[in-house]
């Protein structure tokens, strides 16, 4: 690793290893979805899902470190537990700005195995989420929401929606914006699925006088966009995190095919072609990592900086690593790379996407080139 691991984090990773080649070593025990509840369930029962979660709230008090840690194992060993990722989003900003009850709901529920999910993305405001303009107004006891949320990741699974509406000015304002905690089986809620090439992710959120109780305010009200962005840190490193160890996953079973596919009366990853390619993935991989970990290692020193740079670095450079390396595998591995026999198709699939969601990687750009005055 590029970092030191405790004795008791290299137990932590084996564990998870041994845990995912057990229950999740297969096609057919995995499934065809991002998640699998009987999976998820086992890893919570395993206090696994805790790891980040604060000990007052049921969890093991990990910090950014372990939280990548088993985020890249789960990853790499291919285990089905896409409902993680979103739920340690929205729990990070519970425990910064959930009040006491919202806490032991949301982050007492995340480590015993809750889904959660966050709706920012409309079908007008992505990357400008200040665009936004679903709104909840208020009325007598609470706020009534109507608009429309989409690329709501896990919605479908979640026991609740972390939303981001506006309470005040107007599109392109950046201020009157406001977190809420909405059930999501809430009266006026209607989840529709969107139909994506890598199977049920995510959804489409229509709001018609969904009502909500005061007390759903996460925070402050109008003050929802300086709460995001409290939050980027854990968001784009979570997302590196895991395309690091989908990254590694589809370099192992490149290496592993191109060392036992004969072409010509020797192995092909023996030709310098395939053999110099090979070095590019491995060597941009080990930066990813030294990125990603370096930047954990910066939050749990300080967990109260945001590392605009830094994070935003980790996630470029993870994802567009895992990118390259699912699609160069498919590549050097040929038709057998398109074919659903192996995992090389599905790791394909997961990577495309990763520099799209949580920030896009132009967007990335921007932020890192606006860290240097530009």
């Amino acid at each position: 690793m590029p970092i030191d691991l405790t004795d008791e984090q290299r137990a932590f990773e084996r564990g998870v290893e041994e845990f995912c080649r057990r229950e999740a070593g297969t096609r057919e025990q995995r499934g065809t979805e991002p998640h699998h509840p009987g999976i998820y369930r086992k890893m919570a029962d395993l206090g696994w899902l805790a790891a980040p979660i604060p000990e007052e709230f049921g969890g093991a008090g990990g910090g950014m470190v372990d939280t990548c840690l088993f985020l890249e194992t789960t990853a790499r060993m291919q285990a089905p537990i896409g409902g993680f990722t979103t739920s340690i989003i929205v729990a990070a900003a519970y425990e910064r700005f959930g009040s006491p009850d919202q806490k032991k709901l949301v982050l007492g529920g995340v480590a015993t195995g809750s889904v959660e999910a966050i709706a920012m993305s409309e079908p007008g405001a992505g990357s400008d989420v200040a665009a936004m303009t679903c709104r909840a107004e208020p009325t007598d006891g609470g706020y009534l929401i109507n608009g429309q949320k989409t690329w709501c990741s896990n919605a479908h699974l979640a026991e609740r929606i972390l939303l981001v509406a506006r309470t005040s000015g107007g599109a392109g304002d950046h201020n009157g914006i406001t977190m809420f905690c909405v059930p999501a089986d809430a009266a006026g809620l209607r989840i529709h699925p969107i139909d994506t090439m890598g199977g049920r992710e995510v959804n489409d959120l229509y709001f018609t006088d969904c009502f909500v109780p005061g007390h759903a305010v996460v925070g402050r009200v109008d003050h929802g966009w300086h709460q995001l962005m409290a939050g980027l840190n854990a968001e784009r490193l979570i997302l590196a995190a895991v395309m690091l160890g989908t990254a590694r996953r589809a370099f192992d079973d490149t290496v592993t095919y191109v060392s036992q596919r004969h072409q010509f009366g020797r192995p092909v990853g023996s030709f310098q072609a395939l053999r110099h390619r090979i070095a590019d993935l491995a060597t941009d991989i080990e930066c990813s990592r030294l990125l990603v970990y370096n930047t954990a290692g910066l939050v749990d020193r300080d967990p109260g900086t945001v590392l605009r740079r830094e994070a935003s670095m980790a996630k470029l450079k993870a994802t567009e690593t895992a990118k390259r390396v699912a699609l160069e595998g498919m590549q050097m591995m040929g038709g057998y790379g398109y074919s659903t026999e192996f995992d090389m198709e599905r790791l394909v699939r997961a990577s495309l996407v990763s520099t799209v969601y949580g920030g896009t990687s132009e967007i990335q750009r921007e932020i890192i080139g606006r860290t240097y005055g530009l």
